[in-house]
C-alpha cells in the first residue's frame, strides 16, 4: 500500500494552498513546523500574525500571499467557530432542497403514462404551479433514485442476497440466513442463481 503524501491528503480535503510561493513570512521560509502549502495553517498564521504581533491587516494578509477579502472571511470564520472554522467546508446545498414532498407529487402526478419523464416540461410546471425554479436535470435524478429505491423494495429475496454478496458481512449475514432456512438451493433457475425464490 503507497503511502499519501501531505500534499495528496491536503488537496483531497481542500486545504491545499494554490499559491504556496506567495507565502514571505519568514519563520514558512525554513523548513520544519510551518508548511506554506498547508491553507489552514497559512489562514491562521496570518490572523495571528494581525492580531498579535500589531500588524495591520492588509500587510498580514499580504506578508501571506492572501487577499484582504480572505483575511475578512477568515477573521469572521475564526471568530464565529474557532480553528474548525478555517477548514474548507463544501459550497452549495447539501441536498436537493427544493424538491419537497409537494413538488415531487406534482412530478409524479404529471408523468407520462407509460413512465417517461419529460423533465423539462416538467420543470415549467412546477414553476408555473408552485413558483419554485427546479432544474430539469434535478428532476431527472430525483425520480431516478425513487425508481431505484422501488426496485430495491420489491427485489426477490434472491436479487436481495446477490446484493448482500457484496457487503463485508455477507458470508456472517448468509451463514445465519441459511441456518434460519431463509433460503435454500433449488434447481430452479428463475432468480438465475438457483435459489428458491
Amino acid at each position: 500500500m503507497t503511502k499519501e503524501s501531505k500534499p495528496d491528503r491536503l488537496r483531497q480535503m481542500g486545504a491545499l494552498n494554490p499559491k504556496p510561493e506567495g507565502v514571505r513570512a519568514p519563520w514558512f521560509r525554513e523548513a520544519g513546523f510551518f508548511d506554506p502549502l498547508d491553507l489552514v495553517q497559512v489562514k491562521y498564521e496570518m490572523l495571528r500574525h494581525a492580531r498579535e504581533d500589531g500588524t495591520n491587516k492588509a500587510d498580514a494578509a499580504a506578508l501571506f500571499g492572501l487577499s484582504r477579502q480572505t483575511y475578512y472571511q477568515a477573521e469572521a470564520a475564526f471568530e464565529r467557530d474557532g480553528m474548525s472554522g478555517l477548514l474548507p467546508r463544501t459550497r452549495g446545498p447539501k441536498s436537493a432542497h427544493k424538491l419537497t414532498g409537494e413538488v415531487m407529487r406534482l412530478v409524479e402526478e404529471h408523468l407520462d403514462a407509460n413512465g417517461q419523464l419529460q423533465a423539462r416540461s416538467l420543470a415549467d410546471l412546477v414553476h408555473a404551479r408552485l413558483g419554485i425554479s427546479v432544474h430539469p436535470r434535478s428532476i431527472e435524478r430525483a425520480v431516478a433514485r425513487k425508481k431505484t429505491m422501488k426496485s430495491r423494495r420489491t427485489q426477490s429475496p434472491c436479487r436481495r442476497a446477490a446484493r448482500m454478496f457484496t457487503k463485508r458481512s455477507a458470508p456472517r449475514l448468509f451463514a445465519a440466513r441459511l441456518a434460519r432456512g431463509a433460503w435454500a438451493p433449488s434447481s430452479s433457475t428463475d432468480c438465475g442463481a438457483a435459489w428458491q425464490c
